[in-house]
């Protein structure tokens, strides 16, 4: 089951030619020193956003925080499963959490 979602999340991935798949236990994507997207073990996908956009989104998608290892990732979403089907507007949405961290300072 976990596998068959990690495909979901590295299609996904593909979908945007900026940046790359990270990470072989736990797959992620980072740019600018800063991780932007996260699988978990529980095979979710959190994206992260500015706080304006992710309290546009948190209601948007009817979603909530994104947790990972039993922890809340702050600044990331949970993106429910009944919106993987439509990957091309899930890439619209990662290219908008690279640009978000490419606005921020380096790490």
């Amino acid at each position: 089951m976990w596998e068959e979602k990690l495909k979901v999340y590295d299609l996904l991935v593909a979908k945007c030619d900026r940046f790359e798949r990270k990470g072989k236990t736990m797959p992620y994507t980072s740019a600018n020193g800063h991780m932007f997207s996260l699988f978990n073990k529980a095979g979710e996908i959190g994206i992260r956003f500015s706080k304006e956009v992710q309290k546009k989104y948190l209601e948007a998608f009817e979603t909530t925080l994104y947790k990972s290892y039993n922890s809340i990732m702050h600044g990331y979403i949970l993106i429910p499963e009944r919106m993987w089907d439509d990957l091309d507007k899930l890439a619209i949405y990662l290219n908008e959490s690279y640009d978000y961290v490419m606005s921020l300072p380096p790490k």
